[in-house]
């Protein structure tokens, strides 16, 4: 038995470091239908429920990381530390760990009416922060970000899942990219289109002068032109000197 303690001795911190991969991954909320799933520094995620239950003394962890840097992280990293800091993410960091909780924030089954989501990157008075390494702050990039839920007891990772598919954050257009011609209308269709519906209120507006103009003039022209025999200026069938 004596000389198998030293081969004992090497498999022991094999055995305790083991990790469970759990059949689950992590992906942006499909239902109900979100307003903001992705922002220009945030996204949103399912909860985790029914995936660590067997861990309920765990405290589970989100993990983002980018995606060209998610296989430079280590399970064995400690979340609150410099090592997982949102603050030395990325340029000095592959990845950092946020959002820690229990089972009991994450029931199994859901309660009806439970809110099931996770919005990553939402806290901005902490993002600056070096004192809240663990910060759930903004997104400074468009990503491809991949991110997994770690569980811990203690100081020991027990169980995670897997990367989740690549996530793209929103980017803002600049002027220089937003074309001009959509549905066939250019900025020089547009200004034409304005320059002439200046020019027709303008015709129709001397149109419509014009035809006060001369309505007037022809109730100014009318004259009385008296029948024969009667006076122009009495309407009397006798000349005007002579009397009716």
């Amino acid at each position: 038995m004596l000389p198998l303690l030293p081969l004992l001795l090497l498999l022991l911190p094999a055995a305790h470091g083991a990790v469970e991969r759990v059949g689950y991954t992590p992906s942006l909320t499909k239902s109900p239908v979100l307003e903001g799933l992705t922002t220009g520094s945030t996204f949103v995620l399912d909860q985790p429920r029914c995936v660590f239950d067997k861990y309920s003394n765990a405290d589970i962890w989100l993990v983002v990381a980018l995606e060209s840097t998610a296989a430079n992280f280590s399970n064995s990293v400690a979340p609150g530390t410099a090592a997982s800091a949102f603050q030395n993410f990325p340029d000095n960091v592959p990845a950092y760990m946020t959002l820690n909780a229990t089972l009991a924030n994450y029931p199994c089954p859901k309660p009806a009416g439970d809110i099931t989501v996770l919005r990553v990157g939402s806290e901005t008075s902490c993002s600056g922060d070096a004192a809240r390494p663990t910060c759930n702050g903004p997104l400074s990039g468009p990503g491809p970000y991949l991110v997994k839920f770690l569980a811990l007891e203690g100081s020991e990772p027990v169980a995670e899942t897997g990367w989740s598919q690549p996530i793209m954050l929103r980017t803002a257009k600049s002027s220089n990219s937003i074309s001009t011609t959509d549905g066939g209308h250019s900025a020089g269709m547009i200004a034409l289109t304005t320059i002439l519906s200046i020019l027709f209120a303008i015709l129709l507006a001397g149109l419509v002068a014009m035809f006060v103009f001369w309505g007037r003039r022809a109730k100014g022209s009318i004259t009385f032109t008296p029948s024969p025999g009667h006076s122009a200026l009495t309407g009397c069938p006798c000349p005007a000197w002579e009397g009716c």
